[in-house]
Order: C-alpha cells, then structure tokens, then sequence
C-alpha cells in the first residue's frame, strides 16, 4: 500500500517547497514567507490540545462503562442480501434490520460494492483510529490507524474508494477549537493519502491557504474521481467538489456540513447552521446540484450526523436517544414533506446495502 501523507509537500514541515503563503492570503500575495518559529510554537500547542482531548475521551469512554472489546464477525453474517444495516448501540456491532447483531465491532460503519468500512478507537493515549476495511463476508483485508476519534466513514458506490475521519483534537463540530484529519484509500491502486488538507484549494476563484483548513465528511461520485467535502477555516464552513485525480478543490458555497450524494448524483443531503445555540446548531437541508437551490427537511431538531440516502427520496440519520441507547436510527423524505420516522431504535451509522 502506497501511503502518502500530503502530495506534493516537504517531509519535515507539511508544505510543498514552492508555495508559502501567508495564513488566509490568496497564493499571488504571500510569497518569500517562512515561519519556522511560529511552526514550532503551533505544533507544540496542537500536541498538548492533542493529548488532553485525547485523555478526556478516554476518562468519558470508562464513566461509560469502559473501552469496548474489539470482536470479529460472525461466520454466517454478511453483507449477502439487499436491506438496511446500521450499527447497533447495545453491542456495539454492525446488524441487519430484521436480522442479526452479528457484524463486527465498530464505532463508524458503511459499505458500498464489494467493500464495508468500520472505524475503531484503539486502547490507550492519545486515542488512534483504526479504519478496517472488509469485503462482503467481513473478511478482514487491510486497515490503517490514525491519531484521532472516529468520526466520519464513507465508501463509493463501486466500492473502489473509501475516506474517513477523525478529531485530532476536541470531539465536536460544535465547538470551536477542533481539528481533523481525512483520509483517502483508493483499493484500485492501494493509494493512500493520510490527510486531504493540503488539497490544492480555491475559494471563491482564488487559490487559497490557511493554517486552520480542515476537511470532513467526504462524499464520492460515481466516476470514483469527484467528491464532495466540507472545507472549515476562517470560522465558515464551505462545500467543495473535489477531483483526486487532478489533486485540487473549488468551493461551491458555504453553510454546508458532512454533505450525502444522492443515488442519481443530483442533490446534496446536508447540515446547515441554522443557530449559534451549541446544543442545537444544525438542521438538515437538500441542496440541488444543478442550481444551488436548498430546502429544508422536515425533520427540525439538530442533526450531527452525515446523513445516508437509504434510496433516491429518503434520508436516515442518528439522533441522540434516551435511556442510555446511545442514539436512534431515524429517517425523513428527502423533498421536505412528511414527518421524522423513528426506523430503528438504538442505532446509527446507515447504510442501504444493495445486490
């Protein structure tokens, strides 16, 4: 597997050798700027935000009852047939609606073609994340670890590529402070790129640096080129369309979060901020492709979820439950009519699985 942390970068610092900018200044206006005292000061704070978020994870991970044992598929689960899958709270593995909690162990779980993506804490500090990929019987055949929690997974619909993300530091996108790293693994070539964030960017049709840009929710198109992602830097958050094969990013608009391609590649399932109220920040909106025109769901309370199209007109995603379950499995039409529809309590992480 050929891993690659940032293309195109210097080794000991992170940044290609022939682009210095200052922070937030298109590239035309910051060359000759080098800064590798500040570098220093940066990275040794990020290293102790690091370590203390790391550490409060872990100290609320045990007031929760401790670490989950990391446990293997059953031989006779599998991705053999077509219907809903999710992660089920109470163990902590992948099930089938319907069927069996027979999946193996995860925190962050998707599946598209003839590949599923299931993210693990790993034990100890600063907390790392383990991305397992399977095939369809959950045979295990690759994974990788990260710095970070699991957050975000999500593979293509051929299966072909897989990208997922973790919090290096802080553990919410609502507050301010975090930081991720994003992945890409393409299973074509067993290319790996550890961290998108140094993506040659445009904003607002002038390329762009930041020392505070960060990536998530990755989304894939069916060519297994574009994607879609939400850029933060600046205290916005904006939607960019991204083609790995020419190595670069435009936004598209702000106020989107963790987007969701639809099946026919048409419209865009996200978060927007609708409030400054940390509790309750977001509501989930559909965005038309072809004009850039939203609408809202009928679903008003706050999604943190990188919602799932469970087919072309409907939308499932967790919501924080009671009784200690963790979270519920909802859905919602995705053309803003209709009402929330409690699917599958004590669930999360989506998925329609189709054969």
């Amino acid at each position: 597997m050929t891993t690659v942390d940032r293309p195109g970068a210097k080794a000991e610092d992170g940044v290609a050798e022939d682009e210095a900018a200052e922070d937030g200044v298109p590239e035309d206006e910051a060359a000759g700027w080098r800064f590798p005292v500040w570098r220093s000061v940066v990275l040794g704070v990020a290293l102790l935000a690091l370590l203390g978020g790391s550490l409060g994870y872990v100290l609320h991970a045990r007031e929760r009852g401790g670490a989950r044992r990391d446990v293997a598929a059953e031989a006779s689960f599998a991705l053999d047939r077509p219907g809903l899958y999710y992660r089920d709270a109470a163990s902590g593995r992948v099930a089938r609606e319907g069927g069996p909690v027979g999946g193996p162990s995860c925190e962050r779980f998707y599946a598209g073609g003839e590949r599923a993506l299931c993210l693990r804490a790993l034990p100890g500090t600063p907390v790392r994340t383990e991305a397992v990929v399977y095939d369809r019987e959950f045979t295990r055949l690759q994974s990788v670890v990260v710095p970070g929690i699991p957050n975000r997974a999500r593979v293509s619909a051929s299966g072909n590529l897989l990208s997922w993300t973790a919090f290096a530091v802080g553990d919410s996108y609502a507050v301010s402070g975090f930081s991720t790293r994003t992945s890409v693994l393409d299973l074509r070539s067993g290319y790996l790129i550890k961290s998108i964030e140094d993506i040659p960017l445009t904003v607002d049709g002038v390329r762009y640096h930041a020392a505070d840009v960060n990536y998530w929710g990755v989304g894939f198109a069916a060519d297994d080129n574009r994607f879609y992602a939400t850029v933060s830097t600046r205290g916005r958050t904006h939607l960019v369309e991204g083609d790995l094969a020419g190595w670069s990013a435009r936004t598209l608009r702000e106020n989107v979060e963790c987007p969701s391609l639809s099946p026919d590649g048409t419209r865009l399932a996200f978060k927007k901020k609708v409030s400054d109220d940390p509790a309750a920040p977001w509501r989930l909106y559909v965005l038309d492709l072809a004009d850039l025109r939203e609408h809202p769901l009928a679903e008003t309370r706050s999604v943190d979820d990188q919602a799932a199209w469970l087919d072309g007109d409907t939308l499932g995603y967790a919501l924080p439950a009671g009784s200690g379950r963790g979270s519920d499995l909802w859905t919602v039409p995705a053309d803003g009519t209709g009402a929330p529809a409690l699917r599958v309590p004590g669930a999360s992480s989506p998925v329609a699985v189709r054969t």
